[in-house]
């Protein structure tokens, strides 16, 4: 058949998380399925909040959607920065989050793009649950089949913590069960949490993991994965080791407590000075905790605490600096930080302060990168930390494997999608 005979076929995709979002590393899966998606068939159609609804703005993403791409905003505001009185705002209003009002004109428009467009399917993502509040209500009114991509678990035993919330996510998860052609999740531990809890939905439960752009490093500098592995290691001699930490430090999720306990311990020891270490984090957003942290345990000579930078410069940072920090808590082992996928692709050893009982730590094990220590255990972090140091000193530290790499890309997670929507676009919807 010739390739003009081919249909290109259309998805409707629901994002609160788009350009110019700044702030959370969610933004990048939409927005690279968006890039990815019309090679394979797909012709995305966007339909996202207003940007009045978005507590931080960046406009150095915006050229990177395809020029052509039908983008639509709807009016959303955030309760607690648009709607308080007098500092206060009436709890309903934020549930299932902040943004609620994003419902109401999102389906509106959703609905006269379905009639403008005629799309094949609905794809919604979560963090935001009010996007799958939207996704439901256009599948049930235009009967297209609904792809909802829950990312990360939404309802977990004490988050959210507000039960009124916790209720709210609990129904919006069991529609989606009920009704979705595919419900997506980014790890194995989340897809196998969902399928006991909806048995009847066990074999629509997928994993489509998070990835990284190829194009994106590229620009950033980077060589090809083979050829930056082939590179060899250089040993970390008279200067101190650079370990960065790029992204948002969550207090509970990310809790560095134990971190800086360690690396107190450690420079009262005489065991690690700035002449050996140097951890920067970078955009880290609650950086009064950081600071806090670092003057109780005397240790702001080891510590940098850096803005954001656009998003290639700072993929440049990480092929630039001697090794990368992740964090993970144990309330988090069904997920794996977004941030893992770049950190491989930047070919750098790691250091991943997890529970080794957790996705993410199973994740840094089948990519060939074995320094791990728990996230809550100082001794174990400042064993793992001087042991990271010795093999940098000797060019010896554990980098990814080459096919962990190049099978976490974007373009294959695009593909899975892809087949996905082929599958769904081809049936009714349950």
């Amino acid at each position: 058949m010739d390739d003009k005979d081919v249909r290109v076929k259309k998805v409707l995709m629901v994002a609160f998380h788009f350009p110019p979002q700044a702030g959370s590393s969610g933004v990048q899966r939409t927005l690279r399925f968006v890039q990815h998606l019309p090679a394979l068939g797909w012709q995305p159609l966007v339909l996202t909040a207003n940007t009045l609804a978005y507590d931080q703005t960046n406009s150095h993403l915006l050229a990177d959607v395809p020029a052509g791409t039908v983008v639509r905003r709807a009016l959303a505001l955030d309760t607690a920065r648009h709607l308080q009185v007098a500092g206060r705002y009436w709890a309903a209003m934020a549930r299932p989050d902040r943004w609620m009002s994003w419902r109401w004109d999102a389906v509106r428009q959703g609905l006269a793009m379905v009639r403008a467009f005629k799309p094949d399917a609905i794809w919604s993502t979560y963090p935001i649950a009010t996007a799958h509040v939207i996704g439901a209500e256009l599948a049930r009114q235009t009967r297209l089949p609904w792809v909802a991509d829950f990312r990360d678990p939404m309802a977990q035993e004490g988050y959210p913590s507000d039960p009124r919330t916790w209720q709210a996510f609990e129904r919006i998860e069991a529609t989606a069960a009920r009704q979705a052609r595919w419900c997506v999740f980014t790890t194995p531990s989340a897809a196998c949490l969902y399928q006991q809890r909806y048995p009847q939905a066990a074999q629509r439960m997928m994993v489509l993991e998070n990835g990284y752009d190829e194009e994106s490093f590229l620009q950033a500098g980077a060589l090809d994965a083979p050829r930056l592995l082939a590179t060899d290691l250089p040993a970390v001699r008279n200067r101190p080791a650079l370990l960065l930490h790029s992204g948002i430090v969550y207090p509970s999720e990310r809790d560095p407590a134990a971190l800086f306990v360690a690396l107190g311990q450690l420079a009262q020891s005489g065991a690690v000075g700035p002449e050996d270490l140097m951890i920067r984090f970078r955009a880290a957003v609650h950086e009064d905790l950081l600071r806090d942290l670092a003057m109780r345990h005397n240790v702001q000579a080891l510590v940098e605490i850096c803005p954001a930078l656009p998003y290639r410069e700072a993929l440049a940072e990480m092929l630039n600096a001697d090794t990368l920090l992740l964090m993970q808590a144990s309330n988090c082992n069904a997920q794996i930080p977004a941030k893992f996928y770049e950190y491989l692709r930047a070919g750098k050893p790691l250091l991943g302060l997890t529970d080794p009982a957790g996705d993410t730590a199973a994740a840094m094990r089948s990519a060939g990168l074995p320094n791990t220590a728990r996230l809550d255990n100082a001794p174990e972090i400042a064993q793992a930390l001087q042991q990271l140091l010795r093999e940098l000193r000797l060019g010896q530290a554990a980098r990814p494997g080459l096919s962990a790499i190049q099978q976490a890309s974007r373009t294959a997670r695009a593909q899975t999608l892809a087949q996905m929507l082929n599958e769904a676009s081809s049936e009714k919807s349950p």
